[in-house]
């Protein structure tokens, strides 16, 4: 994979931790920053990783469905909880991405969400972790 070029390259620049801006260089996205902790103005990298999540598997989603001919509508809803460690030193995420195609089988939908997380990028960053999940929802 070393030698593979990349479609597409990005750069991303935080100088500040949680409480400031962070930027995609080249007049990229610049985002106020601040901690889920406090009421301040701003996101985090809750809502960031929420994002980025719900949009690159529910792409993958409209990917699947437009190779097999089918124009439904789908909607990804990711809930990102800021966790305490069990032993009460550091902090995780707890993600869960509920996924939903309107006028499909649910079967169906569900055997397509499926093959979206095994495909969608954002979803191999993930894979293997204890605190992601994804499930095909009837309604929202």
């Amino acid at each position: 994979m070393e030698n593979q070029k990349p479609l597409f390259h990005a750069e991303m620049v935080n100088e500040t931790g949680v409480n400031g801006h962070a930027f995609v260089k080249n007049d990229g996205l610049n985002v106020k920053l601040s901690s889920p902790l406090n009421k301040d103005e701003g996101t985090n990298p809750e809502e960031l990783i929420g994002l980025s999540f719900s949009t690159c598997l529910n792409a993958t989603i409209q990917s699947l469905l437009k190779a097999r001919g089918k124009e439904n509508k789908s909607r990804v809803e990711v809930h990102v909880d800021f966790m305490r460690e069990p032993n009460g030193i550091g902090y995780f995420f707890n993600v869960e991405a509920f996924a939903k195609i309107a006028e499909l089988p649910f079967e169906e939908s569900k055997k397509i969400v499926e093959e979206a997380e095994k495909r969608c990028p954002v979803s191999k960053l993930f894979a293997g972790s204890k605190t992601v999940s994804v499930e095909a929802v009837e309604e929202f």
